[in-house]
């Protein structure tokens, strides 16, 4: 029989179990009874946020090197009462005692603290209240003037309290994180602008600050670059694609069938009937009902495209109409077909009259391309914009119209220098009048100048 099995046994297997269990639950109340007396270690602030406000003209960051203001917001224990506040910042940040705004709210209702600031220099603001704080107390103390270092970082700001008896209680970085983003060269010059006599005296003028402050000059032109290159990246793709689709629709036209005459009269017609800006709004909202979704960037290199496309194809057609009938004739006498004629020798001479009308051409689509601004493709006119809405300044449409002329400007030189090469511009002279023409015979006959007795003479020699 087993041992374990009989009553002695199980009796005393059993009291002991019931001990150990005893002694398990007597140790755990002691622990809960300690806990519970052991006394609170109470901060005398809870931190609920510091932050620093956006200081970048048409932007969300906190720049370095740029005034800035930090807000710190804090809430005091219900059975602690305040004297002073020390705020420490990072090495390298700038404050400004002078420039502290220090609010207590019990509340809704404000109370008065006649708090005093002051910086002792070593990247710390002190924040002395004369009669200590009630206790239960928010605070909201506001430091204006704080830059941050041009590299820029993340920033905490730690806090250390001393209460009315004499405790001083450090809470540490709290609040959260301030990231700087460090500063460009373009904001740097745009600060060492605003800090110049001449700059102040300049934007003084109400006229001058509004269209040409010198500061904000320099902080659009990195911004509106980059919507410049978007703009002549539009025109890049968009001018040579309708160049091969002007000249088809030009053939046609011309041609011999009335339905290829009807197609392309009709798409020229429309394009050339309505404004670009619709067929924008056609294009890019009427596109995506269909279930057609394109890409932004591509979808306005089309629209472009196809809009030059019906005027190219007016210029082409005027350009080959301009060529004499002889032209065609003798290349046909020469054996060639009709499309050898007009690959060789109508379309040469055609593009080569059309250069300044298709140049003038090329600049309307460049300027076409501040349209797409409003459908939110981010070119020269939409960044110009965007910087326009956050300083309230018109400067940067000051500073997107420069750019516009960096390309246009130029450009009457560019087609003239083409014409000088291609000779175009000896067509284009006007004939001299008669009576200035040193020509010495006209159709009536020799010409009374004053070479025409030296002519005769010549003749008469030569008859001899």
């Amino acid at each position: 029989m087993d041992t374990f099995a009989s009553p002695s046994r199980r009796k005393h297997v059993l009291a002991k179990a019931a001990c150990i269990a005893a002694c398990a639950i007597a140790t755990l109340l002691l622990g809960l009874a300690l806990t519970s007396t052991a006394p609170a270690q109470a901060h005398a602030l809870e931190v609920e946020a510091c932050t620093a406000s956006p200081n970048e003209d048409g932007g969300n960051r906190i720049l370095g090197a740029t005034p800035t203001r930090v807000t710190w917001r804090a809430h005091s224990a219900e059975d602690e009462s305040l004297s002073r506040i020390t705020l420490a910042f990072a090495d390298g940040v700038e404050l400004s005692a002078d420039k502290v705004k220090v609010t207590g709210l019990s509340g809704l209702d404000r109370v008065e603290l006649n708090a005093q600031a002051s910086a002792p220099g070593d990247g710390t603001i002190v924040i002395d209240m004369p009669e200590a704080a009630p206790a239960g107390v928010s605070f909201l103390v506001e430091i204006y003037n704080v830059v941050f270092p041009a590299d820029g970082g993340e920033f905490q700001v730690a806090a250390t309290t001393e209460a009315a008896d004499g405790t001083v209680n450090e809470l540490g970085p709290l609040g959260g994180t301030i990231t700087v983003s460090g500063v460009s060269v373009a904001e740097g010059i745009a600060a060492w602008l605003n800090g110049q006599g001449w700059v102040q005296a300049w934007n003084s003028n109400k006229f001058l600050h509004l269209f040409f402050d010198p500061a904000i000059i320099v902080t659009s032109i990195p911004s509106v670059f980059n919507g410049w290159l978007a703009a002549l990246g539009i025109v890049v793709i968009a001018f040579p694609a309708a160049i091969p689709v002007g000249f088809v629709l030009a053939l046609m036209r011309m041609a011999r069938f009335r339905i290829l005459r009807a197609v392309a009269g009709t798409y020229v017609n429309i394009v050339r009937g309505t404004p670009m800006f619709l067929q924008i709004y056609i294009a890019f909202f009427g596109l995506p009902l269909l279930g057609l979704n394109i890409n932004n960037f591509a979808l306005g290199c089309c629209v472009m495209a196809l809009n030059s496309s019906a005027y190219l194809c007016e210029i082409f057609r005027a350009g080959i109409q301009s060529i004499s009938k002889g032209q065609f004739e003798a290349a046909r006498s020469l054996g060639m077909n009709g499309v050898q004629t007009m690959i060789h020798v109508i379309a040469p001479q055609a593009f080569r009259r059309v250069i300044p009308t298709m140049t003038n051409e090329l600049i309307l689509l460049y300027k076409d391309t501040s349209l797409l601004a409003a459908v939110g493709i981010m070119e020269t006119v939409m960044y110009a914009k965007t910087i326009t809405a956050a300083t309230g300044n018109i400067t940067p449409y000051i500073v997107a119209a420069g750019f516009y002329l960096i390309v246009t400007l130029p450009m009457s030189r560019i087609t003239r220098a083409m014409e000088d090469r291609t000779g175009t511009h000896k067509v284009a002279l006007k004939k001299k009048p008669a009576d200035k023409e040193p020509k010495s015979v006209t159709k009536q006959g020799w010409s009374p100048d004053l070479n025409a007795a030296k002519d005769e003479l010549a003749i008469k020699t030569a008859d001899l």
